[in-house]
């Protein structure tokens, strides 16, 4: 199963954008993700829409943050994209009817609940600033080897 990778690679993308001169452009970021513009700007416009970023359109244009990183959670971030769900497992329902199904299902399902509160308030305590200084943190060990394409 295919794992639902867009929080990290947005979260990825706007500590980059925080960093750079100016504004990222769709083609910029999709070259850095190895996808294409048009999932860029498809994902973006969730953050858009809730107010993370702004584009400018033509010459000079691109995303750009609308606040610091300081104003921003991973949960801020989790819910602008559509609030994909945190598990890829989860409970049958071919025979609801089961006893045994049922008793599964309770148990799982509390679980999950359980573990998806604690990710919640994980991931509200986190601003993008408390990631991108533990970026700044690793960058010092190895100053001299940028690894990623918008931080050259």
């Amino acid at each position: 199963m295919r794992r639902d990778s867009r929080l990290s690679r947005m979260l990825h993308v706007l500590i980059h954008m925080d960093r750079i001169d100016g504004a990222a452009t769709s083609d910029q970021i999709a070259q850095m993700l190895g996808t294409n513009p048009v999932v860029v700007r498809r994902t973006m416009a969730g953050l858009r829409d809730d107010g993370y970023v702004h584009s400018e359109k033509g010459h000079g244009g691109g995303w750009v943050l609308t606040r610091p990183l300081s104003q921003i959670t991973m949960l801020d971030i989790h819910r602008a994209i559509g609030n994909p769900g945190f598990f890829a497992v989860g409970v049958a329902v071919d025979h609801p009817e089961c006893l045994v199904e049922q008793a599964v299902n309770s148990a799982l399902g509390s679980a999950f609940d359980a573990a998806e509160k604690l990710l919640i308030e994980k991931f509200a305590s986190v601003t993008l600033a408390d990631l991108a200084d533990e970026f700044d943190q690793r960058m010092a060990k190895i100053a001299d080897k940028p690894t990623c394409e918008l931080s050259r």
